[in-house]
């Protein structure tokens, strides 16, 4: 006779076959919708967030400092652009953040941290790994497009380098290309990422499992997850004005509501059964040094 509980455990989806995703179509009111649950997400513990997003405007500043020798100045937008490859992967707290006031639970800092302990932390760091590997690969393919643009020589200043991109055919042909091919790095990551690190966080998907439902749910959902990616995209940029101080508040927004698309895409799974914890037997010390051998206990 089979036992109902082991039947159970089976049945839950740990990360073996994507197509136990359900993935559920979306309309643009559910985008919205998650933008305002990820904004009220923020409002609850704005101090939370602003300190976990920190890192964000001060490598804005830093960045800001190394280009005042503008040996650097073309790769400008390209970093700030760069930071949609892999904000999917810097906003796992947030999305923990959410998950946990979803369910009613205190969320803090320190709680943010503990996705670090999930039991799917090595497929998200992985995952993260491609982002990073990605958004070099954009990095570089955009000086190899300028460099074949201008030339190798570096721009005198500010204003000539703005000169030669707004002012010149070389400059528009540049924007062209370059917007062009950053579209195609952007759509990549979108169409792997959009629910993946949510899905591994909360069902502990496998790495390969949350990117083919990733890209089943961009597949399903096409003109709402060009839509999400337009407003990211408008966002990260308007938090970069000024100085990348307005990603402190960009960037945990929009992991909270991240997270809230993806409750709205992949559709729920019933509570997996969670054996309780069983009471541990009293030991006493007449028994030392007996109950150090858990063989020859009676009460094994």
């Amino acid at each position: 006779m089979s036992n109902p509980v082991s039947a159970d455990i089976k049945s839950f989806p740990l990360a073996s076959d994507p197509a136990k995703y359900t993935v559920r179509t979306i309309t643009l009111e559910d985008l919205k919708d998650a933008l305002r649950m990820g904004w009220e997400d923020f409002k609850a513990a704005p101090t939370h967030a602003i300190l976990l997003a920190l890192i964000y405007p001060v490598l804005g500043i830093l960045l800001a400092r190394t280009i005042l020798g503008y040996s650097i100045l073309p790769l400008l937008f390209p970093l700030a652009a760069g930071f949609a490859l892999l904000g999917p992967f810097a906003a796992l707290g947030f999305y923990d953040l959410s998950r946990r006031r979803e369910q009613g639970e205190s969320s803090t800092a320190s709680h943010a941290l503990s996705v670090l302990r999930s039991p799917s932390i090595g497929a998200m760091v992985f995952f993260g790994g491609l982002l990073l590997v990605l958004f070099l690969v954009w990095l570089t393919a955009a000086n190899s497009i300028y460099n074949a643009t201008f030339g190798y020589a570096p721009a005198a200043s500010f204003p000539d380098f703005f000169h030669r991109v707004l002012t010149t055919a070389e400059g528009q042909q540049l924007i062209v290309v370059g917007c062009g091919v950053g579209f195609l790095f952007a759509f990549v990551a979108l169409c792997i990422s959009v629910v993946s690190f949510p899905l591994m966080l909360d069902r502990h998907a496998s790495a390969t499992d949350a990117m083919i439902t990733s890209v089943r749910a961009v597949a399903q959902n096409p003109i709402p997850m060009a839509a999400w990616g337009l407003i990211v995209a408008a966002l990260l940029i308007a938090g970069t004005i000024p100085f990348f101080l307005g990603l402190t508040v960009v960037i945990p927004v929009l992991g909270h509501a991240t997270w809230h698309l993806y409750r709205k895409v992949i559709e729920p799974v019933a509570m997996p059964y969670e054996p309780s914890p069983q009471p541990k037997a009293r030991r006493y010390a007449a028994d030392f040094p007996v109950n150090l051998f858990s063989w020859g206990r009676k009460d094994r």
